[in-house]
C-alpha cells in the first residue's frame, strides 16, 4: 500500500518532534534578509544567524520542511529537469538541526531508525559516504546502526566537506545513498557519488570548524548539526518507484497536462510533461510568496522557467495558454502543508495567465525568426551572439531557451557574443543621472578626517556641522558633513532641501545622497567662498520636509490598507515619497475598480482621523519580525532595525521620517491607478495640502466645462450625455456617406478593371481610401465572384497595400501571401486571411514598385 506524500512529511515531522524537536514552518522562497540570496536553496537557509553566532536560538532542537528553488547560481538543476527523474527547480528539503546540542551519535542514529525501522527501507541498497577524515563518523555508524562496514565509503572535500562560504563555519558530513537499479545482487561501491541510481536522499552535516580568512580551521565553541533530506526523492523511494514523478506530488499534474495536451507520456520519453510539472510548482511557490515575473533579478528567472514550459508547450502542440490551468492540481496537492498557496491560487492562475498571453503573442514569431536564423547558417554549427540577442530583446527568449532549442537542432550558441551584445544595449541606454554615476572621479577637496556622516534628523531640523570634504564643479557644488538633519534619498524617500549657513556664505542645497555612510549635499553656492569656510548651520526646509512625513506615514497605512481590501499576495514592488505626491507600485494583478479605490481611501482616511500616535522605535532585526514588523524585498537590514507603528493597523521596517501623529497627515486621496508591468499596478495618491490644490483645480477645471457647454453644474452631465449622443448620430451619418462614397469609388475602379480570362483584377493608388476593410467588403460584396483588388495608398506618413480577393479565387490567389510579399518591399509586413488582407511599410517612395509586383505575382497565377 502506498505512503502518501502528506504522510510521509509528517511521519519525519513526528518523528522529531517525539525527540524533542520544535517544528518551525518553511521560510519563505524569497529571502528577505538575505541579499546573496535570489531563492532559497536549503533548509538550512533561515538558521544561518545561528551558526554564525549572531543570534541565539529559540529552541536548540529544530525539525523543518523548507520550500527550496534550485534555479540559478551555483545551485542550478534547471537542465536537468525532466531529462531525469530526479532533479527539480522547486523542492522540498525536509532536516533536522541541533544548536550546539546533539551532535554526529544522535544524526547519525536517527537518520537510520527513520530510513530502516519506520519507513523499512532496504538495508542492503543504503550506502554511507563520510569525510575522509572523519574516523569518527565511521566509527558511529558502526557502533550505532547495523549498516555493513563494507557499506561506509570515504570521500574527499568535494563530497563530503560542507562549507557556508570561504570562510565562517563549516565541517564534514556524511551522505545517505540508495540503490535504485533493477539489479541488487550486483552493486558496487564505484557506483556512489557517480551513476544515478546511486541516489543522494539525506545529507548530515557536523559544523564543528570555523574557517578563517587564512584558510585555517579553528574549533567552534558550540557543534551544530544541520541536516538536510530531499523530500521528493524519499517519497518516491519509500513507495518503491524509480521516478520522483511517479508519486502523487506530480502525477495528478502529468494527468492534467494530458488530458490538456492529449499527447501520452510516450510522448518524447514525457520529458515536455515533466519540465511543465517541475516548472509549475516552481512557479506556483514563487509567486505565492511575492515574486513576480520582470526583466531582472528574481523576477527574470520566473519569466525564463514560465517561458520554457510555454516552449515545451509547443512540442505538445499547445498554443493556448495553458500553464495556469495547471496551479489548482499544484494547490490541491501541496495546499494541506501550505494553506498559503490556497490563499493565493485566484491571484497565481492570473499573474501566469497575463504572463503566458504576453508571451504567446511573440513566441510563433519567434520561432520563426529562429527558424530562419538555423536554415540560413552558411557553415559551422554556432548561432551567433547577435542573433541571439536578437532573439532575446525582440521576441523575449530568455537565452537558455535559445541554447536549449539549439542544442536540440546539434548546434551550439555564442554565449560570447550574446553577452557583448547584452553589453552594448547597456551602453546606449546608461542615462546620464545624479553625481553619484561619476563619483569615482571627483575631485574631493578633503579638509577634516574622513568618517561617516551622524544623522540626527529624526529629533532635529537644525545642526551645527563641520565640513569634511566638498567639491565644486562648473554647474553644482556637493558637501559632506560631520553631522547633518539632511535626510538622503533612500527606501523611495527623496532627499530633504534647505541651506547651509555661516557667515558670509549661503548654500542652497537641492539634493541629497548617500554615498556609502557620508551624506553628499548637493545644491549651489549663492554667497560667499566654499574655501573659506569650516563650520556651518544646516538648516532643511522645514515645509518640504513636512509634506514628505505627510506622504510617507500615508504609504505605510496604505500599504497596509491595500492589503486589507486586496488580499495579503499585495506585496510593495516600488514607492516614491516625495513632496508634493506619493507613488506606491504593488502586486496585484486585475486593475482595482472604483469601488475598491474608494474603500482603500475611507480606510485610510480613517485611520487619518482616528489621529493615532505614530510610535518609532529601534529594535532587533528579530525582534521586530517576531512582532510581525513588514520587512520589504529587496531592503537590506541590519542586527537592529527601525520600526514604525501605526498602532493596531501597521507596523513597518522604515529609516524614514514620519509624521507624530496620523491627524498630522490631514487627509489622503488617489489621485491616478495604472498598469505598470504584468501583475503589477501603480497607485499615485496626495496628501494634505496637496488635496486643498486638487479639489481647487477640479473646481475650476468644472467651471471650465460649465463656461464651455453653457450649463449649471447640476446639469452638466445630462448635457455632455446629450453632446455625446449627438457626436454619436454624426459619425453614423458620416459612416453611411463614407460607404457610399466607397461605392461610388469602387464601381470607378472597375471601369479600370484588368481582364484576366473572365476574372478582373484591379491594381491602383488612390489617395484616399477610407477605411481598408470596409472597402474590401464592399468589393467583394458588389463582384460576387471573379474579382481581386490590390490597393495602395498612404496613411500617417506611411506606405499601406490592401488586397481582396472573392471568394472563388482564393485556392488561386491568397491576399495574405501577396501583401506579405509587397510588405518586404516596402520595409515593413504584413498579414490577414486568404480573402483580405493589409501589409504596412516605411518607405513611400516604394509603394509604385510594391504595387507593379503585386500586379505581376497576381498575374502570373493564372498563367
Amino acid at each position: 500500500m502506498p505512503i502518501s506524500s502528506t504522510d510521509i512529511r509528517q511521519q519525519f515531522i513526528d518523528f522529531f518532534k517525539e525527540k524533542d524537536h520544535q517544528f518551525i514552518r518553511s521560510s519563505s522562497v524569497i529571502p528577505s534578509d538575505d541579499p546573496t540570496l535570489l531563492f532559497t536553496n536549503a533548509g538550512m537557509n533561515q538558521f544561518k544567524t545561528y551558526f554564525v553566532g549572531s543570534q541565539t536560538p529559540d529552541a536548540k532542537r529544530v525539525v523543518n520542511s523548507q520550500k527550496c528553488i534550485r534555479v540559478s547560481g551555483k545551485h542550478n538543476d534547471l537542465e536537468e529537469v525532466g531529462v531525469d527523474d530526479y532533479h527539480h527547480t522547486f523542492f522540498e528539503m525536509l532536516g533536522n538541526w541541533s544548536f550546539g546540542d546533539y551532535y554526529k551519535k544522535e544524526a547519525i542514529s536517527w537518520a537510520w531508525e527513520l530510513l530502516t525501522e519506520v519507513w523499512k527501507l532496504d538495508k542492503n541498497r543504503l550506502w554511507i559516504t563520510i569525510f575522509k577524515d572523519d574516523d569518527e563518523a565511521g566509527l558511529l555508524w558502526g557502533k550505532h546502526t547495523d549498516i555493513e562496514p563494507n557499506r561506509i565509503l570515504k570521500f574527499g572535500h568535494k563530497d563530503n566537506f560542507w562549507e557556508m562560504g570561504e570562510t565562517g563555519p563549516c565541517g564534514p558530513c556524511t551522505e545517505i545513498h540508495y540503490y535504485t537499479g533493477n539489479d541488487p545482487e550486483n552493486q558496487s561501491s564505484d557506483g556512489v557519488n557517480a551513476l544515478a541510481e546511486y541516489r543522494e536522499i539525506w545529507n548530515l552535516v557536523f559544523i564543528q570548524y570555523n574557517r578563517d580568512e587564512d584558510g585555517k580551521l579553528h574549533d567552534l565553541p558550540d557543534k551544530h548539526v544541520d541536516t538536510g533530506a530531499g523530500f521528493e526523492r524519499l517519497v518516491a523511494i519509500v513507495n518503491g518507484k524509480l521516478s520522483n514523478y511517479e508519486t502523487d506530488l506530480f502525477l495528478p499534474i502529468l494527468k492534467k497536462i494530458i488530458k490538456i495536451s492529449g499527447k501520452g507520456l510516450d510522448f518524447e520519453n514525457g520529458i515536455p510533461h515533466r519540465v511543465i510539472a517541475d516548472h509549475i510548482r516552481m512557479l506556483v511557490f514563487s509567486i505565492t510568496d511575492g515574486a513576480m515575473p520582470a526583466n531582472e533579478g528574481r523576477g527574470y528567472v520566473l519569466r525564463r522557467v514560465l517561458r520554457r514550459a510555454a516552449r515545451f508547450g509547443r512540442m505538445l502542440e499547445i498554443r493556448e495558454p495553458f500553464i495556469y490551468k495547471l496551479t489548482n492540481s499544484v494547490c490541491q496537492i501541496m495546499g494541506d502543508a501550505f494553506p498559503e498557496l490556497i490563499d493565493k491560487e485566484k491571484h497565481i492562475e492570473n499573474v501566469i495567465n497575463a504572463e503566458e498571453k504576453s508571451f504567446n503573442e511573440t513566441l510563433d514569431r519567434g520561432l520563426e525568426v529562429y527558424s530562419k536564423i538555423t536554415h540560413s547558417l552558411v557553415s559551422g554549427n554556432m548561432i551567433s551572439g547577435k542573433d541571439v540577442f536578437k532573439l532575446y530583446d525582440t521576441y523575449g527568449f530568455p537565452v537558455d531557451l535559445t541554447e536549449l532549442m539549439a542544442r536540440e537542432d546539434n548546434l551550439s550558441i555564442d554565449n560570447e557574443g550574446f553577452r557583448n551584445s547584452m553589453m552594448e544595449q547597456k551602453e546606449r541606454s546608461k542615462s546620464i543621472g545624479s553625481f553619484l554615476h561619476n563619483a569615482d572621479n571627483i575631485n574631493w577637496q578633503v579638509i577634516n578626517d574622513e568618517k561617516p556622516t551622524e544623522f540626527v534628523g529624526y529629533e532635529n531640523l537644525i545642526s551645527t556641522s563641520n565640513i569634511i570634504k566638498y567639491y565644486h564643479n562648473d554647474d553644482h557644488c556637493g558637501i559632506v558633513l560631520d553631522k547633518t538633519p539632511f535626510y538622503a534619498e533612500s527606501g523611495g524617500q527623496v532627499g530633504d532641501t534647505g541651506q547651509l549657513l555661516t557667515d558670509g556664505f549661503t548654500f542652497l542645497v537641492s539634493d541629497i545622497q548617500k554615498r556609502d555612510d557620508q551624506f553628499v549635499h548637493i545644491g549651489h553656492i549663492t554667497a560667499g567662498s566654499i574655501e573659506k569656510v569650516d563650520n556651518l548651520q544646516a538648516e532643511i526646509n522645514e515645509t518640504h520636509r513636512s509634506a514628505i512625513r505627510r506622504n510617507h506615514t500615508a504609504t505605510h497605512i496604505m500599504h497596509q490598507a491595500l492589503k486589507n481590501i486586496l488580499g495579503d499576495h499585495v506585496q510593495q514592488a516600488g514607492s516614491m515619497v516625495g513632496e508634493k505626491i506619493l507613488r506606491f507600485d504593488l502586486t496585484h494583478y486585475e486593475q482595482i475598480t472604483s469601488d475598491q479605490i474608494n474603500a482603500i481611501e475611507a480606510l485610510v482616511n480613517n485611520i487619518i482621523l482616528s489621529n493615532s500616535k505614530v510610535n518609532t522605535e529601534i529594535k532587533s532585526y528579530k525582534k521586530a519580525q517576531e512582532e510581525g514588523a513588514v520587512s520589504l524585498f529587496g531592503e537590506k537590514y541590519g542586527d537592529s532595525v527601525r520600526v514604525v507603528d501605526v498602532p493596531g493597523f501597521s507596523k513597518e521596517l522604515c529609516g524614514g521620517t514620519h509624521v507624530q501623529r496620523t491627524g498630522d497627515i490631514g487627509g489622503f486621496k488617489i489621485t491616478s491607478e495604472s498598469a505598470l508591468a504584468s501583475g503589477i499596478r501603480r497607485i499615485t495618491a496626495v496628501t494634505g495640502e496637496s488635496i486643498v490644490k486638487l479639489l481647487s483645480d477640479q473646481e475650476t477645471l468644472i467651471q471650465n466645462f460649465q463656461d464651455k457647454l453653457k450649463s449649471s453644474k447640476e446639469l452638466l452631465v445630462d448635457r455632455l450625455d446629450t453632446l455625446l449622443e449627438e457626436k454619436k448620430n454624426i459619425e453614423k451619418e458620416n459612416i453611411k456617406l463614407q460607404k457610399l462614397n466607397q461605392s461610388n469609388q469602387i464601381n470607378e475602379l472597375l471601369t479600370s478593371a484588368i481582364e484576366i480570362g473572365t476574372n478582373k483584377l484591379i491594381v491602383q493608388k488612390l489617395d484616399s481610401t477610407g477605411d481598408l476593410q470596409e472597402m474590401g467588403d464592399q468589393f467583394r460584396d458588389k463582384m460576387k465572384q471573379g474579382g481581386i483588388l490590390l490597393v495602395g495608398t498612404v496613411q500617417n506618413q506611411k506606405p499601406m497595400v490592401m488586397c481582396a480577393v472573392t471568394d472563388d479565387l482564393i485556392s488561386t490567389v491568397k491576399a495574405v501571401e501577396i501583401v506579405k510579399e509587397l510588405g518586404i518591399i516596402m520595409g515593413g509586413g504584413g498579414g490577414g486571411k486568404s480573402h483580405f488582407a493589409t501589409a504596412g511599410g516605411k518607405e513611400i517612395n516604394s509603394l509604385d514598385r510594391a504595387l507593379q509586383k503585386g500586379k505581376k505575382m497576381i498575374t502570373e497565377l493564372f498563367h
